[in-house]
């Protein structure tokens, strides 16, 4: 059975920083494209990062410059750093792993992420 964890969420002022983790049991991170995507209240869910299988690197440009992702196949694990936030960064941030063939689709069970002073 495929779980993917989150960890790492919590509150933080304006400026600060966070590293979200996210671990996986039942697939291997480096087999798929993993991102992380967020949700505040009233929104649609949004992609801030991802990663394919060969290392690109994606992020929209509400995040360019502050957020980084990076994938530890080693540990199966991936990570997103979270600088210079803002309170238009509270959410809930969730991991993603996906692939075409054959499809498949994963969701952790998201992590809180509030940025106020």
């Amino acid at each position: 059975q495929v779980q993917l964890v989150e960890s790492g969420g919590g509150l933080v002022q304006p400026g600060g920083s966070l590293r979200l983790s996210c671990s996986a049991s039942g697939i291997i991170f480096s087999s798929y494209t993993t991102g992380w995507y967020r949700q505040a209240p009233g929104k649609q869910r949004e992609m801030v990062a991802s990663i394919t299988r060969g290392g690109s690197t994606t992020y929209p440009d509400s995040v360019k410059g502050r957020f980084t992702i990076s994938r530890d196949n080693a540990k199966n694990t991936v990570s997103l750093q979270m600088n210079s936030l803002k309170p238009e960064d509270t959410a809930v941030y969730y991991c993603n792993a996906g692939r075409v063939v054959p499809s498949a689709e994963y969701w952790g069970q998201g992590t809180q992420v509030t940025v106020s002073s």
